[in-house]
């Protein structure tokens, strides 16, 4: 064993990462033990075999880290450099004995890759078993990491039993493993560690080096042309490479058979490959240990949101798709079931996905559907998708699946996710109109249960208003019906919006009043949010409504107007068909807007000083209505109210809804020459300004109301016709 490897392994490393996009997350390295390790490892692509022994090399201590290698690679200067990196080649006739000494001497760690090879379409499962197949057929994963790691212990143990009984075997032994001291072996034990690795996203087409390559080698075989457009777009586009280490096993557990341990105390004489009495049960213990780590590795896979659309797709019977109707089926898998199926998930997954089924900001949907309708596994009619059968069942090139067909490599992927399969295959099996009632269903009850849970932590007794002024409003429509989500301002809360909300559905139509995040509550809850915070409130409440509605039109007051035209330029769905926001807070008149930027500079001054109690957080605030506004205002509120109102202004040309502004000609809160301004920048064909005169801000509520409630609903009742 030599560092020679790690020098060469670290400074290619560092040249890959100066070209490489690629990001390796590890996780759980705390579950690597001390003592004698086999590092179990799925094996999808070439990378792993150089930057995987580079960190476990620091991870383990700066112990070396050998693996095997496919005795096909070990020609030329290949072969020269494998063998310079630490990787032992499959048909070294002193394979074993070389592992099983290096363990025990502890002058190495070893990564052993149960596949036997590179599994590129990730299909692992057949039958409820473990059955790799691959370019020569089928086979069951190897026991080889098992069976050395259950000689390595039966060694050990067999050394210090020796050591007190029979010496002189002892010492022969210890010559044969090159051992110098027994006493190490005592306070060590061997273990085999599980880890996944698994990549997002995985994406092949010609790049950078396959143009190179095709241009300096002559005749490239399309196997390594397939792996250098696959692996080289990873490295150059950008991939996450996540690395999770699972509970090792102990090896010493499976050795207490009496047959076994007659034979580690035996005192006869015996070669390391002579036969013993044990060696049929060691064998069974090496079985039952496989299967044990090939759970172990394929549980931990770390799930993305290419996998769960792969996966929905794969397991809907029909062979028409409705687009909405898959992004609903996959959030519900991502809200619903991935905590409870005990799947890892990637951390695109960790936060709210109601982006799925709404503007798609992390174009998660468009990535997707762009690869399988490029790949063909998909075709699109109108808002349908036609999906191709025979690209999931039917027989791949081993070789080339990666690059014709990524969807049957993410789908075979969390094939071995069992708990997440069944919620998967149940989902996909329901019809639309369950799917619907459903996505309702959950998107009320959480916006209940979050409310509840806020005002339960945030609640300030005398304070905080009753819990009906912060509760979300729902009022059922006529089917067939337009559904209408509407907005409540800043400080405010559902109950701003009641009246409204209830002369709208006397005219049949569905009303939703969602409560925006660290509202309803108290202060210091609206202290903490952001105006990112507000727009997942108005997707959520968009999505529950177009559960129920074929059409829907978003409004809102105040901030709310503003929440509702951004959302008309970042929701392009042809079910949004309108939007009207009255009194938009483009430019505020109103003293605490303008006394937040001294406040807040204020407020980093005492922080720099070190004199944090002396900061402002909050400001007095006297409302219109003071049994639904809030008393104080968080600076920290109103900054994040300009940061909304100005991305707002910012994408008012992307509105090209019918759109209805309404404005007070005198509120003294909000400048109407801000509304002008922005009426101006709409580029809706079908677009009206309407001036009331009026002194106050909430025109909604006070003797103008009835006259702006027939102006929003003249201005439903024509979006509904167009």
């Amino acid at each position: 064993m030599n560092r020679f490897a790690y020098r060469t392994t670290g400074l290619a490393i560092k040249t890959l990462s100066m070209l490489s996009k690629a990001r390796i997350h590890l996780h759980d390295e705390a579950n690597i033990p001390q003592g004698s390790l086999i590092f179990v490892i799925n094996h999808f692509t070439r990378m792993e075999t150089l930057f995987l022994p580079y960190h476990l090399f620091y991870l383990t201590g700066k112990k070396p880290v050998w693996s095997l290698g496919d005795a096909s690679l070990f020609k030329g200067a290949m072969g020269d450099f494998l063998n310079a990196v630490g990787v032992v080649s499959t048909r070294n006739p002193d394979r074993d004995q070389l592992i099983v000494r290096s363990l025990l001497t502890g002058d190495a760690s070893w990564i052993i890759y149960p596949e036997g090879l590179m599994v590129k379409n990730k299909k692992l499962i057949e039958k409820g078993r473990f059955m790799l197949s691959y370019a020569g057929g089928k086979h069951p994963p190897h026991t080889g990491a098992a069976t050395l790691a259950l000689r390595t212990e039966f060694y050990r143990q067999r050394l210090i039993a020796l050591s007190e009984t029979r010496p002189d075997e002892a010492a022969r032994l210890m010559a044969l493993f090159q051992i110098e001291d027994i006493h190490p072996l005592k306070t060590s034990s061997t273990y085999i560690v599980p880890v996944n690795i698994t990549y997002f996203p995985i994406r092949a087409r010609e790049n950078a080096l396959s143009y190179l390559a095709e241009r300096i080698v002559d005749d490239l075989p399309d196997r390594m042309m397939e792996e250098i457009m696959t692996e080289g777009t990873m490295l150059l586009s950008g991939v996450d490479i996540d690395v999770r280490f699972g509970k090792a096993i102990a090896v010493k557990d499976w050795l207490t058979d009496a047959a076994v341990t007659k034979d580690i105390s035996d005192a006869h004489s015996f070669d390391f490959d002579d036969p013993i009495a044990s060696k049929r049960i060691m064998h069974q213990r090496a079985l039952t240990i496989m299967q044990r780590y090939m759970c172990a590795i394929y549980s931990m896979t770390t799930v993305n949101s290419d996998h769960l659309f792969a996966s929905m797709i794969k397991q809907i019977p029909c062979n028409h798709v409705n687009a909405m109707n898959l992004r609903r089926r996959v959030y519900l898998t991502a809200a619903r079931n991935l905590a409870s199926s005990g799947s890892w998930t990637h951390k695109s997954l960790s936060e709210d996905q109601i982006h799925l089924i709404t503007d798609d900001s992390f174009h998660r949907f468009a990535d997707f559907i762009h690869i399988a309708i490029g790949k063909r596994v998909l075709a699109q009619d109108a808002d349908d998708l036609i999906k191709q059968p025979a690209m999931f069942s039917g027989a791949l090139d081993f070789h080339r699946v990666r690059i014709e067909n990524p969807l049957a490599v993410m789908a075979n992927e969390v094939e071995p996710l069992t708990q997440l399969e069944r919620s998967i295959r149940w989902l996909a099996w329901q019809p639309g109109f369950w799917i619907r009632r459903q996505l309702f269903r959950h998107l009320f009850e959480k916006a209940l249960m979050d409310f509840d849970q806020d005002y339960h932590n945030f609640h300030i007794e005398g304070e905080s208003k009753d819990k009906s002024v912060g509760t979300p409003i729902f009022i059922r429509g006529r089917s067939g019906r337009p559904g209408i989500v509407l907005l409540h301002g800043y400080m405010a809360a559902p109950a701003e919006l009641k009246g409204l909300a209830e002369y709208l559905a006397k005219h049949g139509w569905w009303v939703y009043v969602p409560r925006l995040k660290g509202h309803g509550t108290s202060p210091e809850d609206l202290a903490i949010r952001t105006y990112r915070d507000w727009m997942t409130s108005v997707d959520e409440g968009f999505a529950l409504l177009h559960s129920r509605c074929r059409h829907v039109i978003l409004g809102g007051f105040s901030m709310g107007a503003g929440l509702a035209l951004e959302a008309a330029a970042r929701i392009q769905l042809p079910s949004l068909c309108g939007v009207f926001g009255v009194c938009p807070p483009f430019e505020l008149l109103d003293y605490t807007s303008r006394l937040a930027p001294a406040v807040n500079m204020w407020n980093r001054l005492m922080k720099s000083v070190k004199h944090d109690g002396n900061s402002k957080e909050f400001v007095e605030n006297h409302p219109e209505n003071p049994h639904i506004n809030y008393l104080r205002n968080p600076v920290s509120g109103v900054q994040e109210l300009e940061k909304l109102m100005k991305l707002t202004e910012n994408r008012l040309k992307e509105v090209h809804l019918p759109t209805l502004l309404v404005q007070a000609d005198e509120d003294p809160v909000v400048d109407e020459k801000g509304t002008r301004k922005a009426f101006k920048l709409l580029k809706s064909e079908r677009k009206q300004c309407m001036m009331f005169h009026a002194a106050h801000h909430g025109i909604l509520n006070g003797a103008n109301a009835p006259e702006v409630y027939q102006v929003i609903a003249d201005f439903v009742s024509h979006c509904r016709r167009s």
